[in-house]
């Protein structure tokens, strides 16, 4: 949550030619009709406002917890009231679980921001503030700012647990800004990074900066940015492509999205810078269709930048060309593989090739081509801007700067993190996040998606930072964090990440095709009960169980593409860390945390029934036997441990186990 002042956005803007600059803010002077630019831009930043002013989350997350009925109700209010209010649409500022979020910011006063406001709250907030009546229990925090009044003996937000630990560079916009207004973005510095550097510093110098600030890839490999631009930089070419992967497809991660929901011109501006820096002159978005607000808003700012010159042809008289082309993919999963995303931008199958030769070299349409994800993209115009020792000094090792995460699962904040490189899991899990949900036990977490592996508790201090999850078996990948608490069967887990792959192979190498068909069939023999066996089905089922580890790692050695290598990477890690459960579903088919169904044993106590016959009544294969006001008896043989007696018993005679 930093504002940026106007004394930082000058001595960036300093660097840039005289008669660069001059255009630019003629331009900015012409759009917004005022000779007093620093007015104007001082207005936008909000550091100081002329009227009330109104802001609420309208990410995803916030629509999904009712924002869009939160939305009218202001409006109506302000109708009502007639009062001049402005109300402005911004992204998610993290903390997903406490939306709607809602802000509201008085002449000269700080910014007070409020949690999970409803509609019916609606009315009740405005009017005790507008007599300066603050709700405290609904309160989340202040904004500090200088030059603007303190709210007396209210907290501020950055002292908020869930906001402390964080170093908010790539989401710093989100949540603050008015994601779709290019002015605001332009006020807070936004562009001057892509002005600077087509002005100011080579190509081959850019590439030189970037890798010395120890960028490396935000998407799961972790390969050094800079580096990779040299290669493409050194091909020759007369057409080189910059495609941004915004093909987010790990269960549980959704950073991309609310990055290009709350702030998509940082987005647009280090795609710019990347595209200057290899000497490309068109750029690819590929986004899955299934982020439509993502996209609304960066098709307006792509616009937006249009319309004000900052992309386009010879921008600002630098020579410079940059055409920028949204293309929406159809959230395949595979297709975040980087020759699968190619392939499909070319309008063909989504479909992974033997590599070398590598996009650097040969990509998109057989041209020179850098793919790097959202994150990474949204880094550079903060390197450029700040320098690449600002970015280096963050973090720990090879493993530079902040990383954003998003937090799913058994916490109780869920949301978006963004913490420097080395902070421990077990502060991201417990002090950020507040721990496991109704105080649970802590079991794992898995991160990295499908792709990476579960880690458990003894290994919650590891430092979240490329080497040393990678020597403990999982991997940074995209960052997502998906928290599981006691209650959760890792061969569940195993099970459910094995069925994802399966289903989202593309088919192309017998490995992955077939091999994780395998190994799923080989997990649900595990997971899978006695009545349902016939024959000679227990002893299939005890000889896939002897080749599962080895099947797993012939996957790993022969498949094509990085995402059938690390398909089995669910299954290794859990087998690694809880090989104890898989015993348990294997030799005693039991499952400790009551979630495999067909594992689960049901029988009546008998000093609790009463004979009333419900349980009898409800069991669809007529399982259980008595007579009406006498003890009633489950048969084993029969039983298919549906669960319907055990929820239609009123006495809780019916014991699951």
């Amino acid at each position: 949550m930093t504002y940026w002042s106007s004394v930082w956005i000058k001595e960036n803007f300093d660097v840039i030619p005289k008669d660069v600059k001059d255009r630019f803010y003629n331009s900015m002077r012409s759009r917004f009709q005022t000779d007093d630019l620093e007015k104007k831009l001082c207005l936008l930043r909000r550091e100081k406002v002329e009227r009330a002013v109104v802001y609420i989350g309208a990410g995803t997350c916030g629509f999904a917890s009712g924002a869009d009925k939160t939305i009218p109700e202001v409006k109506k209010y302000i109708k009502e009231k007639k009062l001049d209010i402005e109300v402005i649409e911004v992204g998610c500022v993290g903390i997903c679980s406490l939306e709607p979020l809602f802000d509201i910011q008085l002449p000269g006063k700080n910014r007070l921001s409020f949690q999970k406001i409803t509609e019916d709250k609606v009315k009740e907030l405005l009017d005790n503030i507008f007599a300066e009546s603050v709700p405290v229990n609904d309160l989340l925090g202040q904004y500090h700012q200088e030059g603007l009044e303190n709210w007396d003996n209210l907290p501020y937000i950055n002292d908020h647990p869930f906001f402390k630990l964080q170093v908010k560079c790539v989401l710093e916009n989100c949540g603050v800004i008015n994601p779709v207004d290019i002015n605001e973005y332009i006020a807070h510095g936004g562009y001057s990074a892509l002005l600077k550097t087509i002005h100011t510093i080579t190509p081959n110098d850019l590439c030189d900066y970037v890798e010395s600030s120890g960028l490396r890839g935000r998407g799961g490999g972790g390969f050094p940015t800079g580096r990779k631009w040299k290669l493409a930089l050194g091909t020759d070419s007369d057409q080189k492509y910059v495609i941004c992967n915004a093909d987010e497809g790990d269960p549980g991660a959704f950073m991309d999205r609310a990055i290009i929901e709350g702030d998509p011109h940082k987005l647009i501006e280090g795609l710019a810078i990347a595209a200057y820096g290899i000497g490309a002159s068109k750029a690819y978005i590929y986004i899955r269709a299934e982020y439509p607000l993502a996209i609304k808003n960066l098709k307006k700012a792509i616009n937006d930048a249009m319309e004000c010159g900052i992309i386009g042809e010879d921008i600002y008289g630098s020579g410079v060309n940059l055409d920028i082309v949204i293309k929406m993919g159809a959230g395949a999963f595979v297709c975040g593989e980087e020759t699968a995303l190619i392939h499909s931008i070319e309008g063909k199958r989504g479909m992974p090739r033997p590599r070398p030769p590598y996009p650097t070299t040969s990509g998109l349409f057989g041209k020179p081509t850098v793919i790097n994800n959202v994150e990474t993209l949204a880094n550079v115009p903060l390197i450029v801007s700040r320098g690449a020792d600002w970015f280096s000094s963050m973090g720990v090792g090879d493993s530079k700067g902040t990383k954003v995460f998003s937090i799913s699962g058994k916490i109780k904040r869920s949301g978006l993190v963004e913490i420097p490189m080395g902070t421990s899991l077990r502060d991201i899990i417990y002090k950020i996040g507040g721990g496991i949900e109704n105080d649970n036990e802590f079991k794992a977490v898995q991160m990295g998606g499908p792709s990476g592996g579960c880690i458990p508790a003894e290994n919650l201090d590891v430092s979240v930072d490329y080497e040393s999850l990678k020597e403990i078996g999982a991997m940074v990948g995209s960052g997502g964090l998906v928290v599981m608490d006691n209650e959760t069967c890792m061969v569940d887990v195993a099970k459910f990440f094995m069925d994802f792959i399966q289903r989202e192979s593309c088919g192309k190498c017998i490995p992955c095709r077939e091999g994780t068909r395998s190994m799923l069939e080989i997990l649900n023999t595990i997971t899978r009960g006695r009545s349902t066996e016939k024959d000679n089905d227990a002893l299939k089922r005890f000889k896939g169980i002897m080749h599962l580890e080895r099947l797993a790692n012939v996957i790993k050695d022969t498949s094509l593409c990085g995402l059938g290598q690390t398909a089995p990477n669910p299954v290794l890690s859990t087998l690694k860390w809880f090989r104890n459960e898989y015993e348990e579903h294997i030799y005693e088919r039991k499952c400790r945390a009551r979630v495999c169904k067909e594992l689960l044993t049901y029988t009546i106590d008998v000093d609790k029934c009463v004979g009333c016959t419900l349980c009898a009544k409800k069991c669809p294969v007529g399982a259980i036997w008595g007579d009406k006001n006498g003890i009633h008896t489950i048969e084993q043989s029969k039983c298919i441990a549906c669960g319907a007696c055990f929820q239609a018993c009123r006495l809780d005679a019916v014991i699951r186990e």
